[in-house]
C-alpha cells in the first residue's frame, strides 16, 4: 500500500515562499513504486472543488502546471528520497487551500488520474 505524507504548509504573508514536501512509502498492489509513479499536487479551498496545481512524470520528468501556478510554482522530485516537492513563490491570498499530493500511473490534470492521495497540508496566505 502506498502512503503519502505531506508537510511544509503553514501561515505566510502575501509574497512569501513555501516549499511543500510529500514523502512516499510502500508500493501499489501491482508493484508500482514511487520512482515509477507520476506525482501530482492538487489543492482545495473551502467550498471549492479540488483543483490541479502541478504534476511531474516518472520518466523524463516532464512537468505540467496550472495557469495559476506557472511562473510561481515549481514541482520537483528526488527518487532517492521518495519525495516530491512543490516550491511556491510569490504566494497570494488566493493560494490559500489544503494542498494534497497524489500518485498515479501517468501524468494528468484530473484527480481521477491519480489513485493514491495524502492527507493534505494547509497553506494560508494572509494579505
Amino acid at each position: 500500500q502506498v502512503q503519502l505524507v505531506e508537510s511544509g504548509g503553514g501561515l505566510v504573508q502575501a509574497g512569501d515562499s513555501l516549499r511543500l514536501s510529500c514523502a512516499a512509502s510502500g508500493r501499489t498492489a501491482s508493484g508500482r513504486t514511487f520512482a515509477s509513479s507520476a506525482m501530482g499536487w492538487f489543492r482545495q479551498a473551502p467550498g471549492k472543488e479540488r483543483e490541479f496545481v502541478a504534476a511531474i512524470s516518472w520518466i523524463a520528468w516532464s512537468t505540467i502546471y496550472s495557469d495559476s501556478a506557472k511562473g510561481r510554482f515549481t514541482i520537483s522530485r528526488d527518487n532517492a528520497k521518495n519525495t516530491v516537492y512543490l516550491s511556491m513563490n510569490s504566494l497570494k491570498p488566493e493560494d490559500t487551500a489544503v494542498y494534497y499530493c497524489a500518485a498515479g500511473r501517468s501524468l494528468g490534470v484530473r484527480p481521477s488520474t491519480y489513485d493514491y492521495w495524502g492527507q493534505g497540508t494547509q497553506v494560508t496566505v494572509s494579505s
